[in-house]
């Protein structure tokens, strides 16, 4: 037996375990636990809180989630499609979710918002016959 194989059948996972009992647990994180459940657990300790301190209402949180999980930079269905469903049921309406995705569809706009002014940029610098800035 390997060394990290002890210390993860000895390591205690409460949050990972609590987090598996009502059903959020994200069975991609699994590998991650697998190779170092301490890392996982400390990860969750810290990811977990604002989610469950009562700060924002559950349905907030489920927007949240629902737009990070949307987001270009995620694209993560199995996510949207589980906060979703949990929105839906916290009473969320088809259009406050929709609202939600609008909103974060716009974060792909910065590809426009930086690319277009360079693309601009090196028209012109082209056009007046300049060296290319590299």
């Amino acid at each position: 037996m390997h060394a990290n194989d002890a210390a993860a059948k000895t390591t205690p996972t409460p949050i990972c375990d609590a987090l598996r009992a009502r059903g959020a647990w994200n069975p991609a994180w699994d590998p991650f636990q697998q190779l170092d459940p301490a890392w996982t657990e400390r990860f969750m300790a810290m990811a977990v809180p604002p989610m469950v301190s009562g700060v924002l209402d559950a349905k907030t949180i489920e927007f949240i989630a629902i737009a990070v999980d949307a987001s270009c930079t995620h694209l993560y269905a199995p996510g949207v499609r589980r906060h979703i469903r949990h929105a839906l049921a916290l009473g969320a309406t088809k259009d406050e979710i929709t609202a939600v995705l609008q909103l974060v569809s716009v974060l792909g706009i910065h590809t426009m918002s930086v690319g277009a002014p360079i693309l601009l940029e090196e028209l012109a610098a082209r056009d007046a016959g300049a060296a290319p800035d590299r």
